[in-house]
């Protein structure tokens, strides 16, 4: 259990850093984060101004950009205009993922 413990914390580490890096890049590419996470590895980001059906831009986003998202309506009915973003991947791939999303809302 001790080495479990260890590892807990890394991972609690790392998950932290990445949040600190999604939240505000998300917000740069013109989403909204209204409240940052703190228990989930997970990114909730208003998206309705892009595409009030998140369903379709949830797959425009992976379709266009290479981007893979859940929508918010997954989430139940208030989720509707949002998309979740997970950071439980490497840095690397939050990095590519936000600048594809960039590209692709700057084509807009």
């Amino acid at each position: 259990l001790l080495r479990a413990q260890d590892d807990v914390a890394r991972m609690r580490t790392v998950y932290d850093e990445r949040r600190r890096y999604l939240v505000p890049a998300l917000r740069s590419v013109g989403l909204t984060v209204a409240t940052e996470p703190l228990g989930a590895f997970y990114v909730f980001a208003e998206a309705a101004h892009w595409d009030g059906d998140s369903v379709h831009l949830a797959s425009r986003l992976l379709e266009e950009a290479g981007v893979a998202v859940a929508p918010g309506r997954d989430f139940g009915p208030g989720g509707e205009g949002f998309l979740r973003f997970s950071y439980a991947t490497s840095m690397e791939r939050l990095h590519e993922g936000v600048a594809r999303l960039g590209e692709w809302a700057g084509a807009r």
